[in-house]
């Protein structure tokens, strides 16, 4: 490592150590609460250890406007977007980093700083589909990496046909993300069909791929579903999938997969997927990536009526503050 890379590395992590103190003096303990809720079960059923560590990152505030934060598009228009990231980082037994989309833009900086603090080096990146909620810092890293290292970069590419006519706005951010992919020194994969990556004993398997027949909800939609599981847990990723990914889901081949020990809900918590979808497997805890006011006043409180229903008690929630299983 040469001179100028420690000092990108050392001013990440103080950075990112920063922040985070900042954010965990702030925020709710209800995640805290259930990580230690969750540590006590496994002591008490004597599960095997698990072979991964997994961080929900914590939904980000704009120290002007709040929840919300400007967002220039690549053609020069200022959007208006809610801070709901979708951001998930593992870490295996052996070291290996493996990062779930990585959250909006502004939220850019703190994931750099935390990447930097496991050793800036990324063996898989997954991107469930291109909405900037999702990988808005991934495509910042992208273009300046700055550091990170990535092995593999794994998502569904859409044609230009299927995301030209089925969300005009996204289109410029969708094709220089995937001009940017193509033009990158990192191996990009595009996974055309379900299929399994092992990394450390821990398994990420993929349950769903795009789905360009399906125009409503299009993006959402064609969002790629992943498991990750080993000997001792299993965590589903729903990304942003609606009713229609749902009954895809609830009616394919990976109907048993769907069962797991942690569910991140869909679409942020708001609706997704629907509460059949819910009703229909089984899960124990649910991952929340999401603002204080979506899931407290917005679309989100329908969904927790739904998770009350059916006995769910404990839950990570992203505007909380940072939630860590173990």
């Amino acid at each position: 490592m040469n001179a100028k890379d420690q000092t990108i590395q050392k001013f990440n992590r103080r950075n990112f150590l920063k922040r985070s103190a900042l954010l965990t003096a702030a925020a709710i303990p209800v995640s805290a609460t259930c990580a230690v809720q969750m540590q006590a079960a496994a002591v008490q059923e004597k599960t095997p250890a698990s072979n991964f560590t997994l961080w929900q990152l914590p939904c980000h505030r704009d120290p002007v406007k709040g929840e919300a934060y400007d967002f220039k598009t690549p053609e020069g228009k200022i959007l208006s977007m809610p801070f709901k990231g979708n951001s998930y980082v593992f870490r295996t037994n052996n070291g290996k980093i493996v990062v779930i989309d990585g959250g909006v833009p502004p939220e850019t900086d703190y994931l750099r700083g935390f990447l930097a603090a496991l050793g800036n080096n990324v063996e898989a990146w997954f991107l469930s589909h291109p909405h900037t909620d999702h990988v808005g810092a991934f495509h910042e890293i992208l273009k300046n990496p700055d550091g990170i290292q990535i092995k593999t970069i794994y998502h569904s590419e859409f044609s230009k046909e299927f995301y030209e006519s089925v969300e005009p706005k996204y289109v410029p951010m969708t094709s220089e993300l995937y001009a940017n992919l193509k033009k990158s020194d990192f191996q990009v994969e595009n996974v055309t069909e379900p299929g399994a990556v092992e990394i450390d004993k821990t398994q990420f398997k993929i349950l769903s791929v795009k789905n360009e027949k399906e125009k409503r909800d299009a993006y959402n939609n064609s969002s790629m579903v992943i498991r990750v599981s080993d000997s001792a847990r299993s965590v589903v990723f729903l990304a942003d999938s609606g009713v229609a990914r749902g009954k895809e889901l609830l009616n394919g081949k990976f109907r048993s997969d769907l069962n797991c020990d942690f569910l991140q809900m869909a679409h942020h918590g708001e609706g997704g997927v629907g509460k059949k979808f819910y009703q229909s497997i089984q899960f124990k805890a649910c991952l929340w990536p999401v603002s204080k006011n979506i899931f407290q006043n917005g679309g989100a409180v329908a969904t927790m009526k739904w998770m009350k229903e059916l006995g769910i008690q404990k839950h990570f929630v992203s505007a909380n503050g940072i939630a860590v299983v173990e």
